[in-house]
């Protein structure tokens, strides 16, 4: 039995990536092999049904490998940035390697910490419109009846910076939505 990673945890992309592509070679592997199941057989009823058969598996094998190409160039950063974010857990709730797509972008979501005064994620891809992400997670927060927070931060320095000011929340004002709010995350996150 394997070791899966979960969204939000560290390395999870570099995890689903492998189980993806796994996914995408077992369903290719499967098409070619109805497809050439067909040339061992005289029986017309016997190689339309492989044939259906192997149609039938395009599309699964076609759901698991869509996600697999939009999401191939974002890795798991590096573990020293890791260890550099990691020291800053008590400060709120952290989430790693989430890739959260809108209609007009993929935003790779290296590290996110999730605060009651706010949502501050780090995105090192120099492709991915600041203003625009935050247009979109805002506008999902808001949606799910949270305050619309969230701010996209591009420099590494700035996010660890921007972390270093925050207090850590004490249990008694734990209101939930905190993990509420990582919930949604997670489950805008590919």
């Amino acid at each position: 039995m394997t070791n899966h990673k979960e969204k939000g945890q560290y390395g999870y992309r570099d995890d689903h990536r492998k189980v993806q592509l796994a996914k995408v070679l077992f369903g290719a592997a499967m098409i070619l092999i109805q497809a050439g199941a067909r040339n061992f057989t005289d029986n017309e009823a016997a190689k339309n049904i492989l044939t259906v058969m192997a149609v039938l598996s395009v599309l699964p094998t076609a759901n698991a490998a869509s996600p697999l190409l939009a999401s191939w160039k974002y890795k798991t950063p590096s573990r020293d940035f890791y260890e550099r974010v990691k020291r800053r857990e008590e400060k709120g709730l952290l989430l790693y390697d989430l890739i959260v797509t809108s209609k007009e972008q993929i935003i790779p979501i290296d590290a996110v910490l999730i605060h009651q005064t706010g949502v501050f994620a780090y995105v090192k891809d120099h492709k991915t419109g600041e203003k625009k992400a935050e247009a979109y997670l805002n506008h999902m927060f808001k949606a799910k009846g949270l305050d619309p927070c969230v701010k996209v931060i591009k420099d590494e320095q700035l996010f660890l910076k921007r972390l270093d000011t925050l207090k850590p929340i004490p249990e008694s004002e734990d209101d939930g939505s905190v993990d509420y709010g990582a919930r949604l995350l997670k489950s805008l996150s590919m």
